[in-house]
């Protein structure tokens, strides 16, 4: 899922939330320095004047917009514009106190003293917010990886446009030129990828998360590479130049760097949907993580009476968009599973991308059989009832994962990947997804993997999660399509 960019006046919140806590503190000073009448928060006069001075910043905020463009303007503009701004404010405040006839709840004093406050500390806390914000980014441009494709011609200049300006979270990971073929090659600094025809082979399989076009008529891609970039779920940023048909899908014009562009994705969705995702993420995770802490006082001497070693196990997985994480883990294996892995791949009960055995001898006390001869160890029971999976709470706190999502492939797994294949990985991995409750281990094709993880993004929703949820949990107690 693509996060759409924000144009409203609620796009910088940040300092508005702060704009409204700097004057607060102004008057609630000025009225402890000229009035002294014991708790400001229980005088009514002091609740009167707060609620107002708010609302006329709010509507002021809304009207004139004070914080547009605020990362891109220099100090001197800033500190005129902060004037500007408390001005506006507080003759707002005059005016609505005149129209409600409450001129008498202050004093000229208190007005001008909170004025001089207001007009003193706007300009820092906007100067020193805007350098925390700054900061913010240039730490998040390492987060998103995109590719640009564009010709040798005009590479240069696409550079230049797309870098030049600190307030896009975004790094340049590679770049492929559709004339030349500049193999092992760096042009400022980033790499040029081999221009041949697995071009869109290894943007599937390397960490891209965004692919940028810019190409002259004559040099434009061919519709089979289109509908490539649309089956690999790529987000696709292309100047409005190149918009030539109606085949790429969820469609959203912006700009980047000085380019106007259409950006192209499986599912945009709005800023406050994605947070209110994180939100429930964060809550989810909290929980637990309590619940794993409490799961390991008794799930760890078992684990270690069949296997000694570490009760956790850690592996490298694929998460969104290619990007590589750590994920966590209740052992359920022993330790030398991964070597053995290998020499049971022929064995594999579904297709060539994916490893499952009903019967895996890798599985801490999976010799031990039932009446039934099936295996009833420490390791099958933890897999059995999902225990093994709560460590990835922790994931999910740090951000590497989301409670719904796509199963994170292995890294083998991922190198084995077709292009098709590469479209569910276009959202963070999840503990627990649609394919997940529609059979779980039960579903042994990876196309149909692709296919319901397709239709998990294409029409994602907050209450399609909270749905998931429910089912996963129906799934886990029943041990449906457990393995």
């Amino acid at each position: 899922m693509y996060k759409k960019s924000v144009n409203s006046w609620l796009k910088h919140w940040d300092f508005t939330l702060v704009d409204i806590l700097v004057l607060h503190l102004c008057l609630l000073l000025s009225f402890i320095l000229i009035w002294d009448e014991g708790n400001p928060y229980m005088n009514m006069r002091f609740r009167i004047i707060a609620v107002l001075f708010m609302l006329c910043q709010l509507c002021t905020v809304f009207f004139t917009q004070p914080f547009k463009g605020i990362l891109k303007r220099g100090n001197t503009v800033e500190l005129g514009l902060s004037i500007k701004h408390s001005a506006t404010v507080i003759a707002g405040f005059l005016i609505a106190t005149f129209i409600l006839h409450q001129q008498h709840i202050f004093s000229r004093r208190f007005i001008v003293l909170s004025m001089v406050l207001y007009v003193a500390t706007t300009f820092p806390t906007r100067y020193f917010l805007k350098r925390a914000v700054m900061h913010r980014l240039r730490i998040t441009k390492q987060k998103r990886a995109m590719v640009v494709i564009t010709c040798s011609s005009m590479i240069k200049d696409v550079i230049n446009n797309l870098t030049k300006s600190e307030l896009y979270e975004f790094f340049i990971s590679g770049i492929v030129l559709v004339d030349k073929n500049l193999k092992n090659k760096k042009i400022a600094g980033i790499p040029v990828l081999e221009n041949n025809e697995d071009i869109l082979g290894q943007i599937s399989r390397d960490w891209v998360d965004e692919v940028f076009i810019y190409l002259p008529e004559e040099l434009a891609l061919s519709q089979d590479a289109k509908e490539k970039l649309i089956s690999m779920g790529v987000t696709t940023h292309f100047c409005l130049a190149e918009l030539k048909d109606d085949s790429w899908g969820e469609r959203h014009v912006q700009s980047l760097g000085d380019y106007a562009v259409v950006t192209s994705g499986m599912k945009i969705v709005a800023p406050k949907d994605l947070l209110y995702k994180r939100l429930i993420d964060i809550a989810g995770a909290i929980v637990g993580c309590i619940l794993c802490g409490i799961l390991f006082i008794f799930v760890a001497p078992a684990i270690y009476a069949k296997s000694p070693g570490p009760i956790f196990f850690s592996q490298v997985r694929i998460g969104r968009n290619g990007k590589p994480f750590k994920i966590y883990k209740f052992r359920s294996m022993y330790m030398d599973a991964e070597e053995r892995k290998a020499a049971l791949l022929a064995k594999s009960e579904v297709d060539s991308v994916m490893f499952k055995m009903e019967d895996d001898p890798r599985i801490i006390g999976s010799e031990k059989k039932d009446k039934n001869g099936k295996p009833k160890g420490i390791g099958n029971f933890i897999r059995k009832t999902s225990i093994d999976e709560f460590p990835q709470f922790f994931n999910v706190l740090k951000g590497d994962m989301s409670l719904v999502g796509t199963r994170p492939p292995t890294v083998d797994e991922w190198e084995r990947y077709d292009i098709q294949h590469r479209a569910r990985m276009r959202v963070k991995p999840g503990i627990t997804g649609l394919w997940q409750v529609s059979g779980r281990s039960n579903v042994e094709s990876m196309d149909e993997v692709v296919r319901l993880d397709k239709e998990y993004i294409q029409n994602w929703s907050l209450k399609l999660d909270i749905v998931i949820l429910f089912k996963t949990i129906k799934v886990v107690l029943l041990h449906e399509g457990a393995v």
